[in-house]
């Protein structure tokens, strides 16, 4: 997937995600963890650290080309508009609209993700004239016939997740943390587990493995061509979804 994406600073005060946690977990925010002693806190300072590197930008709008594959080698194509806004104290708000080719045209997809709790998910189907919410139990279900899910594409919480740094080691050329991620709840999620590559510099996720229910490898996200916008806020503009399972 290939976007081209522009930030906008909201002029709405910030409250900044690391904030809302204890004292004591916010000295292991350091640059080097040297004070985050288990593999659990490390992981957690880790995914904080990126977090706060990636606040504060108020809101983003990315046009987008999807490109399906399927095993065969075939490709169809799907331009979309992506909108999204950071909100105070809660998880992002995002809208994706698809402009072509003329069967998906018009589709809409809503998303608000919360820090606790399940996400709010709709989807507009311009040919049925109505709204169809997305459950929690569907989120795993594929998102508009590609490889990523519902799951995939909401923002991804703090607090949603549990966290274990594995190892470092490297990635394309960054040297990376690798970093174990587990959904808090277990029972609405397609994954047990998610391994990061997140590299030391610019806290920039490189690289995603998604293991399913049964712990069997079932898809990995890369991410390339980073660019850097406001001096700040990193954005992949290639995300690639190769499904394991399926060969797509």
């Amino acid at each position: 997937m290939q976007r081209n994406n522009t930030l906008a600073q909201t002029k709405i005060p910030r409250l900044i995600a690391t904030f809302i946690f204890i004292p004591a977990i916010i000295f292991l925010y350091t640059a080097d963890h040297s004070l985050a002693e288990t593999p659990e806190e490390k992981g957690l300072a880790i995914t904080v650290e990126a977090d706060r590197r990636d606040t504060g930008y108020g809101n983003s709008t990315a046009d987008m080309l999807m490109v399906l594959k399927n095993r065969h080698g075939q490709e169809s194509r799907r331009e979309i508009r992506f909108r999204n806004l950071e909100v105070e104290g809660d998880g992002d708000k995002s809208l994706t609209i698809f402009d072509s080719p003329g069967d998906v045209k018009g589709t809409a997809f809503l998303n608000y993700t919360h820090k606790e709790g399940d996400d709010d998910q709709w989807l507009y189907l311009p040919a049925l004239k109505r709204v169809k919410r997305i459950s929690s139990r569907n989120k795993s279900g594929s998102f508009m016939g590609s490889e990523f899910s519902y799951e995939d594409i909401t923002s991804q919480e703090i607090e949603k997740y549990t966290y274990k740094w594995i190892r470092e080691e490297i990635y394309e050329g960054n040297d990376c943390f690798v970093s174990e991620r587990y959904p808090v709840d277990k029972k609405n999620s397609g994954y047990s587990r998610q391994v990061a590559w997140i590299d030391k510099q610019e806290y920039r996720t490189w690289k995603v493995e998604y293991y399913d229910r049964k712990n069997m490898h079932l898809k990995t996200l890369t991410m390339s061509n980073f660019e850097q916008y406001e001096g700040k806020f990193w954005r992949a503009l290639e995300l690639y979804m190769v499904n394991h399972q399926t060969g797509k």
